[in-house]
This record gives C-alpha cells, structure tokens and sequence, in this order.
C-alpha cells in the first residue's frame, strides 16, 4: 500500500541485520521511476514481468534478485552493464522466486531475510564498481 510504513516483522529482521526503517514508505512503482532506475531487482519473475510492462527498455536492467546474484557470482560479472549481456548463460531452470513473508510467522521472515542477505554481496560489489 501506498505510503504504508514497512511491516512490523520485516522491520525488526531489517533492523537486526543493521538497517534503518526511519524513513521506510512504499510508493507506487511507475513508469518514470522503472525508466530511471540503474538496476531494477525483484522478489519474483512475475515482479520481474510487471516492471518490464511499465518500462519495456529496461529489460537490460531489470532482473530478479536471484538472477543478477547467480550472473554476478557464476559469471563473473565485472559491472552492472554485464548483468545483461550473460543473462543468456542462466539456465531457465533454477530460478526459484524469493517467497513473500507477508502473513507468515517471524521465522519465515527472518528465513527470507536471511535469503536475500545471502544473494546480496556480489550484487553490491557490482554497484560500487559503478
């Protein structure tokens, strides 16, 4: 929803890895702001499809968290421009979602916290090489 603050378990799992929540509201993905994204990630293929129907020529950008982590560490990827250019070397097999949490227990959060913690490294190396 629309300026909503995060979810109450989401945060205490964001918080306990060393994030700030302060200033958390969602907003509405739209067109504009998929266009001037440097990198778009997503929880699932179906986001993934979603974002590329708002802003088709970021297909280049636009991939699921498991997708650039996979490409960027397998890869070897040595930028975010490569992300695309080895999407190709995936396999469509293996591309599982990251599952939403929302109405499940603390410990699927924390579980799917830890999840996303995992595929983030080599994604981040990427984006300070920018």
């Amino acid at each position: 929803m629309i300026s909503h603050p995060i979810h109450h378990s989401a945060a205490d799992v964001l918080e306990k890895l060393g994030g700030d929540v302060s200033d958390f509201a969602a907003q509405q993905l739209t067109s504009k702001v998929a266009s001037n994204a440097d990198l778009v990630l997503t929880m699932t293929r179906a986001h993934r499809d979603a974002v590329l129907e708002l802003a088709p020529r970021q297909l280049h950008r636009t991939f699921t968290l498991r997708e650039a982590a996979r490409i960027a560490s397998e890869y070897n990827a040595k930028d975010i421009s490569e992300l695309s250019a080895l999407r190709s070397q995936l396999a469509a097999s293996g591309q599982g979602d990251i599952p939403d949490p929302i109405g499940q227990s603390a410990e699927v959060f924390a579980r799917v916290s830890t999840e996303i913690a995992d595929l983030l490294p080599p994604i981040l190396e990427l984006c300070r090489r920018v």
